[in-house]
């Protein structure tokens, strides 16, 4: 059965030049929290910017991992490589796309 709507979190930052792949070593979490459903890193040519997308089984299932011990060492690892964040918590859906 298809859900008909995912939590979703994206949180764009903007990365100091060079340092693409400390970075992504410091965004990977260690363990993949409950309750996530899925995860995307999205990054522009230049390696620049940096989007991270993930759905969420409930508000709940998210909010606990962005309190959780594991996010907050995750923020401080990749603190010193970050220039500017925006994050944002939205209510989505996938849309069908119809095959020719």
């Amino acid at each position: 059965m298809e859900r008909e709507q995912y939590v979703v979190w994206i949180t764009t930052r903007r990365i100091k030049p060079g340092t693409y792949e400390e970075f992504r070593r410091a965004w990977r979490p260690r363990e993949f929290p409950e309750g996530m459903l899925r995860a995307y890193e999205c990054f522009s040519e230049e390696r620049s910017e940096v989007v991270g997308i993930s759905t969420w089984e409930s508000l709940e299932a998210r909010e606990r991992y962005r309190l959780s011990d594991v996010e907050a060492e995750r923020q401080q690892a990749m603190a010193s490589f970050v220039e500017a964040e925006n994050s944002g918590l939205y209510l989505g859906r996938e849309l069908e796309i119809p095959k020719a």
